[in-house]
C-alpha cells in the first residue's frame, strides 16, 4: 500500500474501557495522568474536550454522567509523567491558516521529537518539514493559500526528583524506614536504634597478679577496666571473679568492693568470700555483681578494692598461686 511521506508506525498507549451508567461521573483510571490534557477520553466514540472532565490521582471525574452502554468510555493515556513528581508535561493542539508559499509556522514550544504536523487532515512525514529548534517548523515545500496546517506537540521536562536506576544511588536521605526482615548480611545498626535491654558493648580484664593484704581497710586490687557508654541512660552491669585465701586465722572473710573511680558504689560487707575453719588456709573464689547508673558518656573506670574482713588476724591472698589463677572484672553496657 502506497503513503503519502513515511509509512505510518504505531506504539501501544495504555488505555481503560470503562461501562458508562447515565448515573457515575466518575472512574478509577490505571494510572495517574499530569493533567486533563495527558490523556484522550472518548465517550461513545466522540472525543472529549478536556473542559467537560477532571482529573485526581487515579479518578477521572465527569461535569456530567456519560450514558448507559458498555465499554463506551474511552481513556486512552498519552504517556506523560504521572503527578507527583518535578516535571511540567502537556499536549498542544494549534491550528494555522497559511498564507500563499508559506513554509514556517511558529507553535508554542515543544521538544524536539514529540511533535506530529498535519497539512489538509494528512500526517507528514519526517521528510515533508523540519522542526529541530523547540520554536519553528518549516515545511519542505510551501503551503497554498488557505490550507489547514496542524500541529500536535507535547512539552516533557525532565523528572528532576527521579532516583536514578544505578548502584549506589539510593542514600540514607531517601530511606524513611527498613524493617527488620529486610536487613541480611553484614549491616551496621546505630546503637541508638536497639530496643531498652540489648548488649551495647562489652568490656573485660583480667588479673593474675599474687596480691596480699592483713589490712581491715580497703585497698586497690589492682584489678580495674575502663567503658565509654554510648548513651548516658545506659547501665553498665559490672560482674568480678575473684579468686582468693584466707591464710592463718579461724572463719576468715575477705571484704570486696566494687568502685567507680575513687567512689565506691556497691560494698559487699566483709563477706564477699568467706571461709570456716580451723586453721591453715582456705581457698575459695566467688563473684560479685552490681548494676551501675553513670549518667555519663565520657570514659569511666570500675576497679575492685579488697580488705582482710576478718577479726582474728591472718592475711588474704588474690590470686595465690601466681599466673596458674586470675581473677576477672566484665563491665557491659546495656541499653535503657
Amino acid at each position: 500500500m502506497s503513503y503519502i511521506g513515511n509509512s505510518p508506525t504505531q506504539s501501544a498507549f495504555v488505555t481503560d474501557l470503562f461501562n458508562g451508567t447515565g448515573s457515575t461521573t466518575a472512574f478509577t483510571m490505571s494510572v495517574s495522568p499530569a493533567n486533563p490534557a495527558s490523556i484522550l477520553v472518548a465517550v461513545s466514540g466522540v472525543l472529549q474536550s478536556p473542559d467537560t472532565y477532571s482529573i485526581s490521582g487515579q479518578t477521572l471525574n465527569f461535569s456530567a454522567a456519560p450514558p448507559s452502554a458498555t465499554g463506551n468510555i474511552s481513556v486512552r493515556y498519552l504517556g506523560i509523567p504521572a503527578s507527583g513528581v518535578t516535571t511540567t508535561a502537556y499536549r498542544t493542539l494549534t491550528e494555522f491558516t497559511a498564507t500563499a508559499g508559506q513554509t514556517t509556522f511558529t507553535p508554542p514550544s515543544y521538544t524536539v521529537g514529540f511533535i506530529a504536523v498535519f497539512r489538509n487532515g494528512v500526517l507528514l512525514g519526517a521528510a515533508d518539514y523540519t522542526a529541530t529548534n523547540g520554536t519553528t517548523v518549516v515545511l519542505a515545500s510551501g503551503a497554498s493559500v488557505n490550507d489547514l496546517v496542524v500541529t500536535e506537540s507535547f512539552y516533557v521536562s525532565s523528572v528532576l526528583n527521579a532516583i536514578p536506576a544505578t548502584a549506589n544511588s539510593v542514600i540514607d536521605l531517601y530511606v524513611n524506614q527498613v524493617t527488620g526482615s529486610k536487613i541480611i548480611g553484614s549491616q551496621s545498626i546505630p546503637k541508638s536504634t536497639l530496643p531498652t535491654g540489648s548488649l551495647l558493648q562489652m568490656v573485660n580484664a583480667n588479673y593474675s597478679t599474687s596480691t596480699s593484704t592483713t589490712s581491715s581497710s580497703f585497698t586497690d586490687l589492682g584489678l580495674s577496666a575502663s567503658i565509654t557508654p554510648t548513651s548516658s541512660t545506659s547501665k553498665i552491669l559490672c560482674i568480678a571473679n575473684i579468686n582468693g585465701v584466707y591464710k592463718n586465722g579461724h572463719n576468715g572473710s575477705i571484704g570486696l568492693n566494687i568502685c567507680r573511680s575513687a567512689t565506691q558504689i556497691v560494698k559487699f560487707a566483709d563477706n564477699g568470700l568467706s571461709y570456716t575453719g580451723t586453721s591453715g588456709a582456705s581457698q575459695t573464689a566467688g563473684s560479685v555483681s552490681y548494676v551501675d547508673s553513670p549518667a555519663t558518656t565520657s570514659s569511666t573506670t570500675y576497679k575492685i578494692q579488697f580488705k582482710n574482713g576478718a577479726s582474728s588476724g591472718g592475711s588474704v591472698v588474690i590470686n595465690d598461686g601466681g599466673g596458674d589463677v586470675s581473677s576477672t572484672l566484665i563491665l557491659m553496657e546495656i541499653a535503657q
